[in-house]
């Protein structure tokens, strides 16, 4: 298959997006709106600091705000939800993201949960997943959003396929599932204790592998011809897919780096912008 595999550019959606997204900010700014995404990092784990810096950057580049919080490794839970309810309280912020993971002593669920609903651009607290799940969500998490983007896109049928997702954390595994369910995908989510896990995903016609593990996927495990979304990054720039091996068998694949990333970065600042616009409205 590699001859003709479709190689899912995730740089050229983001390009598309961030056309589209650029128009909105011209035209808020010009009605006196500046859109504005407030990012928390908490700690000085080198990985979170520099997607935050990434996000950054990127705001820069469309017009959008970006503020930064940088709050001490020692921050309480109750420091934190003080820190969020401040930016809730703020009018001139439109988008809250807590970089994940928070220090071990933080209850993150409780600091994700804090966050305003009309504020959750990264589709990150309770609410907002139950709302993905109804299929109602303004804001859901931006990697699954990516990956259907993407896929949309391309151009890749989803109904009546088979997809097998691999992973089930709250912001992508379990929300992806239920994002391709929603488009009348039949949906099977393994994880690191499903037994014969890769029986299963030679069954697949859409593999997405969010395992958080390096080259976990392995190409005797695609189905030829299937499609193969590879959400994961881990250090190396290497993905959760083995991409060289994969490639024969796919029809599409998306590559690590390239893929998915630029993609969720541009969703995340799409949200932003869209609830900015959200003041016009009101």
């Amino acid at each position: 298959m590699s001859d003709n595999t479709l190689i899912l550019n995730g740089q050229t959606v983001a390009d598309y997006m961030k056309e589209e997204t650029g128009a909105k900010v011209k035209e808020l700014k010009e009605r006196g709106i500046q859109p504005c995404l407030a990012t928390i990092l908490v700690g000085d784990d080198p990985s979170s600091a520099t997607y935050v810096r990434m996000k950054g950057n990127a705001c820069a580049r469309i017009g959008v705000e970006s503020i930064k919080v940088v709050l001490p490794a020692e921050t309480t839970t109750e420091e934190l939800i003080q820190e969020i309810n401040k930016l809730n309280q703020d009018p001139s912020v439109h988008g809250i993201l807590l970089q994940h993971p928070v220090p071990h002593h933080i209850d993150e669920r409780a600091c994700f949960d804090t966050i305003s609903i009309e504020k959750d651009v990264d589709g990150v607290t309770t609410l907002g997943y139950a709302l993905n799940a109804f299929g109602e969500a303004d804001y859901p998490s931006c990697t699954p959003q990516a990956i259907i983007r993407i896929l949309d896109f391309y151009n890749i049928p989803l109904e009546g396929k088979h997809a097998v997702v691999i992973g089930r954390s709250p912001i992508l595994g379990k929300p992806v599932s239920a994002m391709l369910l929603n488009r009348n995908a039949t949906v099977t989510t393994c994880h690191s204790r499903t037994v014969n896990i890769e029986e299963i995903v030679k069954q697949a016609d859409i593999v997405v592998a969010a395992v958080g593990k390096p080259n976990f996927v392995q190409g005797d495990w695609i189905k030829p011809g299937a499609v193969v979304v590879d959400a994961g990054y881990n250090k190396g720039n290497i993905g959760d897919v083995d991409y060289d091996a994969c490639l024969p068998h796919s029809s599409a694949i998306t590559p690590v780096p390239g893929g998915v990333g630029p993609v969720t970065i541009a969703t995340l600042i799409e949200h932003t912008v869209k609830s900015a616009y959200k003041l016009l409205l009101k």
